[in-house]
């Protein structure tokens, strides 16, 4: 077979180009705790919604931190659905289970892990065909859900835990981690950090032990964030980022933490619920947008709020992390 130059330049350059063209950096949105939203201000989620569909090429997905209702309610849950479907085909989606988005009735905060209307609602077969989702525990529910993304030149896997994450939770994590150790790791659960930067526990506030489900025990025994962090986050090389909401206070929080195998591992909180010093509306629709550039080594977070247009830009809620190793 006799191949031109010509031919064999223009496949060249193609490869090359291909490369060159190759994203180096994407970006996703981190919702914080809906729920004032959903009880109060429906306006301001579902334009939260309308505002990411707006700029589905800009978004790889979406990671929602839990606390999707306040009351666990049928109507709630009828709306958090509304503006979901808004994303639906367009962003990709995971989210987390709160304390309020739990319970044997509405109001009924983690009394018991009954997720009945959240799976009512939201179907596991449809998330695992349009958004990613590769894997869920217990099977056929979306009370804990892996996605697997393909950005930058990296797998990254997308882990969305229930609100106390059970010990049998991760375990299942733990499993399949240890099956994709190349990929790169997000873990999203609602409670893990403090607004004092530190993991949740000792002393601290809204611990999931203090709920009705901290009395389960064995493989169903619960975690707040010190614990998730000694059994789980520290363990694996490569897990890069944590992501939670719940706590009040100030609401925000940051902080990095060095693992077993010296890996570092960036955790964050954010939460702009009614409750929250200084919130307004239920939060005003502020949000995260991270962006991760592995060209760079930074991740970099902002603050916006669709309903307001407008940035929050002081350090605790404009700031980035440099020298990260991916």
């Amino acid at each position: 077979m006799i191949i031109s130059r010509s031919v064999m330049y223009i496949g060249v350059l193609v490869l090359v180009l291909g490369c060159k063209l190759q994203k180096k950096s994407f970006e996703f949105v981190v919702l914080p705790d809906t729920q004032s939203y959903m009880e109060s201000y429906p306006d301001i989620y579902i334009r939260q919604m309308e505002w990411i569909a707006d700029h589905q090429k800009r978004f790889s997905f979406v990671i929602h931190l839990g606390d999707i209702t306040q009351n666990n309610s049928e109507n709630e849950w009828k709306l958090a659905k509304e503006g979901f479907n808004r994303i639906e085909s367009k962003v990709p989606y995971t989210f987390s289970i709160g304390n309020h988005d739990m319970g044997s009735g509405p109001g009924k905060f983690a009394d018991q892990r009954n997720t009945k209307l959240a799976n009512a609602h939201f179907d596991i077969q449809a998330l695992k065909n349009n958004d990613h989702v590769i894997a869920s525990f217990p099977k056929a529910t979306v009370d804990n859900l892996c996605s697997k993304f393909e950005i930058a030149g990296y797998t990254w896997l997308v882990f969305s835990l229930e609100f106390g994450p059970r010990n049998k939770t991760i375990d299942w994590v733990d499993q399949i981690i240890e099956k994709h150790p190349e990929a790169k790791v997000i873990i999203n659960t609602h409670a893990y950090m403090f607004d004092d930067n530190t993991l949740h526990g000792g002393d601290h506030w809204w611990q999931p032990q203090a709920y009705g489900i901290g009395k389960d025990t064995g493989a169903d025994a619960v975690n707040n964030g010190r614990q998730l962090w000694d059994k789980l986050v520290s363990r694996h090389p490569n897990i890069l980022m944590v992501f939670s909401g719940h706590v009040l206070k100030s609401g925000v929080g940051r902080l990095v933490s060095t693992g077993d195998h010296s890996n570092e591992v960036y955790q964050m909180l954010s939460n702009y619920q009614k409750g929250v010093e200084g919130s307004q509306s239920g939060g005003n629709g502020f949000l995260r947008i991270v962006k991760v550039d592995v060209e760079k080594g930074e991740i970099s977070v902002s603050t916006y709020s669709p309903w307001l247009d407008a940035y929050k830009e002081d350090a605790d809620h404009d700031f980035s992390f440099e020298n990260v190793k991916f």
